[in-house]
């Protein structure tokens, strides 16, 4: 989008003001499909700083996510101009991969298409 849908960015800043984590979302993306629970951003960035800096080879880049938010910060008037999923998974065919999983920032410009919900497959 190259105007950010005001909905999309309203339910952003609604997650980062209240520091709540249960809001699911899907978004399009490139024509990628990611589904997952939206975190506000400092949140998000203190988890991936957890996981990084438990990697033996990427330790060092945790401090990078650990210094926290240089965007979007509450209460200054400012607007988020990004997505923070966690327990996130990029659906492909019948599965999402990771199937545990994962860490994704969106860039909400770049969001073509999106429903709230968490989009999930099951075997059947």
């Amino acid at each position: 989008m190259s105007n950010p849908d005001e909905l999309l960015v309203a339910i952003s800043a609604a997650v980062e003001s209240e520091r709540s984590n249960q809001m699911s979302l899907t978004v399009v993306v490139g024509g990628a499909v990611i589904t997952g629970r939206l975190a506000p951003e400092a949140v998000w960035r203190e988890r991936v700083a957890e996981v990084l800096k438990d990697s033996e080879r990427l330790g060092p880049f945790s401090d990078v996510f650990a210094r926290g938010p240089r965007g979007y910060r509450p209460g200054r008037g400012e607007m988020p101009t990004h997505l923070h999923f966690h327990l996130a998974r990029i659906l492909q065919g019948s599965l999402g991969i990771p199937e545990t999983g994962g860490m994704y920032r969106v860039a909400i410009k770049d969001v073509s298409a999106w429903t709230v919900g968490d989009l999930s497959y099951f075997d059947q």
